[in-house]
């Protein structure tokens, strides 16, 4: 069998078309000149380039809930989704993240402040600054992204003290090639290019040189009898700039260390002390440009558990932010142009917040929270998003693992109702979108309640996706460990309440009322898995079908207030309440209700009927929950539901074929066993006690 091996030649194609055609191509002053008027956008800010980048991924527009989806975090099209973002209030962030940078890019002012992503532990602030890292790495490699520095070449020809190490110098900064005109020739071509501008911001650029391309600039205007073009022609080369964040270039991420082993230098740059023997202390020329602001020049600034810094290197991200300027130590201010991103957890968020001291850096900050996910079955996503990137055992993950994972992590996170018509399961439920039409339940309102309840704000505590994920990687092992091939959620649960108190961000004043959350969670699996198996046990399509028709027949019938044909006799009848009522009531439907609910079917089978569709329950999820529930009713006196929890007492063809319809359900064939098994418990148990 013959073997389709990579060969380097191969590899090294597809590497080479990954490179930019020009990245390593140098260019003229003036051809980048007229490359402006061709695509202006290739002299757009930091804010401008990353606003645009956001489109360009792709975006989508959730009407009913105001939100943007941005492609980048919920398809992550560059690793085949293996990063995505699951959640409402997730992307909800990320819209109010991506607003803030576009409003930067007109100017508005936030291109003034501090992007804070507060948020939780493990609620994926950090995760989506990384994505966000990524794409401008790969946004500013493409032709839509691209961005253009310039170097100084040929320096010894007229400087005569330049290092000859120094003959050809890099822009320090990586500052648009823009710069080297003076303002008001700038400003000219900025008017012009602006007049031909296809974008809804405009290219602005009021930046000085650094200092030591100033130096070079003065020195070579002297030498060229202040002939700008000579200069330019001779001593400039235009070149690619494409953003790397491992080569400290266009993005730069900063972190807290020891206070005694970190100083405003880091962020600022500092002497380079191999170049003062020779062009002495004062001198620009010998300036290092490495600090953090530096290297984030042109991109994005990152900065990692920022409010853990010391309050003295936060006044640095005054001048960053505000005055869009650094001042090194005895060295001139730079000017800068970033977005600046930073991260913090609550804790060190309550401490500065209160602290009179922060007030100037608060004012310079935009706070945009991350909360947990509050939708179970999105949480269940990023769950299942976790077993798929990792080599997962060849198990089963049984249905509703997952979303009851999920559910309970929501309960943990969510505020308790504020009303006695709703308890928090059902508001859980609420916010997963599992609200019937006939229900009263106002979701909008509910949030606003929660938000004045909240200290800061709904989901910014509770228990961590890391925690739960790692307790699912726990049960899936132990399951492997006992040869269980599937993982169920009665597993899970044991996993969840034996580790709640060895979890170190768990505070003891939750435990009991966590594990009153695990009870609520057992509870609505129960009733999950008794679903499942009276689905499987009651399941007959030719009678839910004929029971859905007689349903439909004296539903119509009440509503024109007409009479309606007796099956057995023939003769003309007035609609079966009785029926009617007990069809409604497996869905807990009040007799105040019933008439909306009939006329919420009967609409529905109207509409199908001008479409051309013929009725059929099974497309109706709440007709077809109550016609099978009825069903279930009818046929559950006739099954030993005690049977069910030992195989000894069932026939053996019997109790496959109610596994078979299990598996059918996505069980494995243990799992399905093990469900008949607790349901039937479960079962017997109420049946027992009615």
């Amino acid at each position: 069998m013959s073997k389709n091996n990579e060969t380097l030649e191969a590899l090294s194609k597809e590497y080479r078309d990954t490179i930019p055609a020009d990245l390593r191509k140098t260019n003229t002053f003036d051809w980048y000149l007229q490359q402006l008027y061709d695509e202006p956008k290739i002299a757009r800010n930091a804010h401008q380039r990353v606003a645009d980048m956001f489109d360009y991924y792709g975006k989508s527009y959730d009407e009913e809930a105001g939100v943007v989806e941005y492609e980048l975090a919920s398809e992550d099209p560059l690793h085949d989704g293996e990063n995505t973002f699951y959640g409402r209030v997730i992307h909800e962030a990320m819209h109010e993240f991506v607003n803030k940078v576009k409003s930067g890019a007109r100017g508005l002012g936030p291109e003034k402040r501090i992007k804070l992503l507060l948020g939780p532990v493990g609620s994926g602030k950090s995760d989506f600054d990384r994505q966000v890292r990524r794409y401008f790495e790969d946004y500013t490699s493409r032709d839509e992204g691209r961005m253009y520095t310039f170097r100084w070449t040929n320096l010894c020809d007229v400087i005569h003290d330049q290092d000859p190490a120094d003959d050809v110098v890099r822009s320090p900064m990586n500052q648009d090639p823009l710069v080297l005109l003076p303002q008001a020739q700038r400003d000219k071509v900025i008017e012009d290019i602006n007049a031909e501008l296809d974008a809804p911001y405009t290219i602005r650029n009021e930046q000085s040189l650094d200092p030591a391309s100033e130096f070079y600039m003065d020195r070579l205007l002297a030498e060229y009898d202040d002939d700008l073009q000579a200069v330019l022609e001779n001593h400039v080369e235009i070149v690619r700039f494409v953003a790397d964040e491992n080569q400290r270039r266009g993005i730069e991420t900063f972190e807290p260390k020891d206070k005694k082993n970190q100083d405003e230098t880091e962020l600022t740059g500092d002497v380079n002390y191999s170049k003062i023997a020779i062009y002495g202390e004062s001198d620009p020329r010998a300036f290092d440009y490495s600090g953090a602001f530096c290297n984030a020049n042109r991109g994005i600034f990152s900065g990692e558990e920022l409010l853990k810094l010391q309050r003295e290197f936060l006044y640095d991200f005054l001048h960053a932010s505000q005055e869009q300027t650094i001042k090194p130590k005895n060295n001139p201010r730079i000017d800068i142009d970033q977005v600046i991103v930073g991260r913090t957890n609550m804790p060190e968020y309550r401490d500065k917040k209160g602290d009179e001291k922060m007030e100037a850096f608060n004012d310079r900050t935009k706070r945009i929270d991350f909360p947990y996910v509050l939708q179970y079955e999105a949480e269940a996503n990023i769950y299942q998003k976790m077993l798929r990137n990792a080599d997962l055992p060849d198990i089963q993950v049984e249905p509703h693992t997952l979303e009851m994972a999920g559910l309970f992590g929501v309960l943990t996170r969510i505020e308790e109702p504020d009303n006695e018509s709703i308890d928090l399961v059902q508001k859980a439920k609420a916010y997963n979108g599992e609200i019937d039409e006939a229900e009263d339940v106002d979701v909008k309102k509910l949030r606003e309640e929660a938000e004045k309840m909240a200290d800061i704000g709904e989901g910014m505590d509770g228990v961590s996706p890391r925690f739960i994920g790692d307790e699912i990687a726990e049960a899936i092992m132990d399951s492997m460990h006992r040869s269980r091939d599937f993982l169920s959620p009665l597993t899970t649960f044991n996993h969840l309440e034996g580790n709640l108190e060895n979890h170190g961000s768990i505070d003891e004043e939750s435990f009991s009322k966590y594990y009153r959350f695990l009870e609520l969670v057992r509870e609505e699996y129960k009733e999950r898995a008794i679903e499942d198996v009276r689905h499987a046990l009651a399941y007959d399509m030719d009678e839910i079908q004929r029971q859905g028709e007689k349903y439909m027949d004296h539903v119509m019938a009440y509503i024109d207030d007409a009479t309606v044909e007796d099956e057995l006799t023939g003769r003309e009848q007035e609609p079966d309440e009785q029926f009617l009522r007990s069809v409604e009531e497996k869905l807990n439907l009040p007799e105040d209700r019933k008439d909306d609910f009939r006329q919420e079917v009967s609409n529905w089978v109207s509409r199908r009927a001008r479409e051309g569709d013929t009725f059929n329950p099974q497309d109706n999820d709440r007709l077809r929950r109550a016609l099978e529930r009825k069903l279930w009713e009818d046929k559950k006196h006739n099954i030993n539901f005690s049977a069910l929890v030992s195989s000894s007492e069932m026939d053996d063809e019997e109790r496959n074929q109610w596994v078979d319809a299990l598996i059918e359900q996505g069980y494995s064939e243990e799992g399905a066993k093990e469900v008949l098994e607790f349901a039937g418990a479960e079962v017997a148990k109420s049946e027992m006690e009615e």
